[in-house]
């Protein structure tokens, strides 16, 4: 369930950076600062970075360059510490 969870987030989070650049674009309403980070912090923060990076969105503002990886550390951060302490070897 894990894993379906995270791939459809990811996607998400993807899809929401192109959706937002192709609007950028056309002068259409824009998907908010907020729920793009939002997508990235509920899980779907590889997605988002490859969606910004592929789409070339948001990538001149630093708190997207810096705040993305970042959020992505510090999941694998807390799953390190959760597969530690709840896998037995």
């Amino acid at each position: 369930m894990v894993v379906i969870y995270l791939a459809v987030l990811n996607l998400v989070g993807f899809s929401m950076m192109g959706i937002d650049k192709w609007k950028a674009k056309h002068k259409k309403w824009r998907i908010s600062e907020k729920a793009l980070f939002a997508s990235a912090l509920f899980g779907g923060s590889i997605g988002a970075i490859l969606g910004m990076y592929l789409f070339h969105h948001k990538t001149r503002h630093w708190y997207f360059v810096w705040g993305m990886p970042a959020i992505l550390l510090i999941q694998l951060g807390m799953a390190a510490v959760i597969l530690k302490h709840f896998v037995i070897f």
